[in-house]
């Protein structure tokens, strides 16, 4: 069974009316018949401007917007973060936080000559120690 997690409607968009241009004569002239929508929160801008109305350009627009790019990133991460699979900033922070804790990292190093890999390790003391990797001396 389907269950509506949300919805959007024309409150979600900015609509701009105006007037085209080129062929169409006094209508195009005369009569705001092309729409522009701008989704806010996604940013996405269609436009509606192929036919003599407004109420069939508003239409068209809106088609547009659902193909839109921009508006369907926005759909997926709204509807993920609704279903609780996507992590929020904060969660995410603390993640990082936590591997990149210093007993998570390994560094590695090339000797002077460029030609072994050292690892870089501290003793009980905290000292800084280099251990050659390929021979397993320090």
């Amino acid at each position: 069974m389907r269950q509506k997690l949300f919805s959007v409607s024309i409150k979600d968009f900015q609509v701009d009316t105006f007037r085209g241009s080129g062929n169409g004569g006094q209508n195009v002239n005369k009569v705001e018949t092309c729409v522009r929508f701008t989704h806010k929160e996604s940013g996405a801008i269609t436009l509606g401007t192929e036919e003599r109305t407004q109420w069939a350009n508003k239409q068209i627009a809106f088609k547009k917007m659902v193909k839109h790019p921009k508006f369907n990133a926005w759909l997926r991460v709204k509807t993920a973060r609704l279903l609780g699979t996507m992590k929020s900033p904060e969660q995410i922070e603390k993640e990082v936080d936590e591997m990149m804790k210093e007993a998570n990292l390994k560094i590695e190093f090339k000797d002077e000559q460029g030609r072994k890999w050292l690892q870089m390790v501290k003793d009980e003391q905290e000292h800084t120690i280099e251990y050659n990797k390929t021979l397993g001396q320090q």
